[in-house]
C-alpha cells in the first residue's frame, strides 16, 4: 500500500509538471506540497476495508491541514512566480522545462511519500486507539492552530505598504523568527506519534526529515540568506529573537 502511496502522489506531481509546461510557471508545486500527503493518507484508506479510530482522525487531520495550507500558499503565490524558482530556472537552463521533472516536481513528490510515511502507517493499522494518539492529536492540533495565526499575522503584517522594509516582530513573531516552520514541526512531529501508536517506529524519519528541511534546506536558511540587506531592522531582530523553538526575546532586540 505504501508503495501504491508513490504511484498516487507520482502522478499527481506528473500532472503538475505538464501544467508548468504549459504555464511556464512552477510555483504551484507549493501548492501541491501538502496535498501530496493528504493523497498518501485518501490512497491507504482507499485500500482498507474498514477504518479504525486512529485512522479516521489521522486522514482528517491529514486533509485539514492539507486543504488549509494548499489554499493559504495559493492565495499568496496567485499571479506570481516565487524567486526561489526563478533561481532555480536560471541555474540549470537551458530545457529547464525538462530537467524540472525531476528537479522540481520528482525531488518533492519523493520527499512528500516519505514524509507522509506515518500518515500511512497510522491509517493501515487495526491497533486500539490509547494515551499516545491523544498526546498525538494534541500536537497535530496546536500545530495547526500555531501556523494558521502566524501565517494571518505575516499576512497582516505585509499588507500593510508602511513595512516594506520592517520587520515583524510582534504576535508569535516576538517569540520566533519563524513560528509558522515551528508549527508545521509540531504538526509532524504529532504525525510520528499516531505513527508510533500504531507501530510503526519507522515513523520517527518523517519528522526528522521535516525539521531538517525546515531548518536548513527550504526554510529558515534559504529564506534568511537575503532578508538582512532587505529589512535593514533583520540584523537585530536575529540577535535578538530564537530562529526557531519559541522564547522570550532577549533585551537588546529590534524595536
Amino acid at each position: 500500500m505504501y508503495l501504491n502511496c508513490l504511484i498516487s502522489i507520482g502522478v499527481f506531481a506528473l500532472i503538475g509538471w505538464f501544467f508548468s509546461v504549459v504555464t511556464r510557471h512552477y510555483s504551484h508545486v507549493d501548492s501541491m506540497w501538502s496535498l501530496f500527503m493528504a493523497l498518501a493518507g485518501l490512497t491507504t484508506a482507499l485500500n482498507m476495508p474498514t477504518l479504525s479510530m486512529r485512522a479516521a482522525i489521522a486522514l482528517g487531520l491529514v486533509i485539514v491541514w492539507a486543504v488549509r495550507l494548499s489554499a493559504f500558499i495559493t492565495w499568496r503565490n496567485w499571479g506570481k512566480e516565487d524567486y526561489r524558482y526563478e533561481t532555480i530556472r536560471q541555474n540549470n537552463e537551458p530545457h529547464f522545462w525538462l530537467k524540472s521533472i525531476y528537479i522540481v516536481f520528482g525531488l518533492q513528490a519523493l520527499l512528500a511519500w516519505i514524509v507522509a510515511y506515518p500518515v500511512h502507517a497510522s491509517i493501515a493499522s487495526d491497533r486500539p486507539i490509547y494515551w499516545l494518539d491523544i498526546v498525538a492529536t494534541l500536537f497535530v492540533i496546536i500545530g495547526l492552530y500555531w501556523e494558521i495565526i502566524a501565517d494571518w499575522q505575516l499576512h497582516r503584517f505585509k499588507a500593510n505598504p508602511a513595512n516594506q522594509y520592517a520587520v515583524l516582530n510582534t504576535g508569535l513573531w516576538r517569540y520566533s523568527r519563524h513560528p509558522n516552520y515551528f508549527g508545521e514541526c509540531l504538526i509532524w512531529w504529532g504525525f510520528a506519534l499516531f505513527g508510533v501508536a500504531s507501530g510503526s517506529h519507522w515513523s520517527w524519519i518523517s519528522p526528522l526529515l521535516m525539521t531538517v528541511l525546515l531548518l536548513k534546506v527550504s526554510g529558515v536558511s534559504l529564506l534568511e540568506q537575503t532578508i538582512t540587506s532587505r529589512r535593514p531592522g533583520y540584523a537585530a531582530y536575529i540577535a535578538s529573537t530564537n530562529a526557531f523553538v519559541p522564547g522570550l526575546p532577549k533585551s537588546h532586540g529590534a524595536e
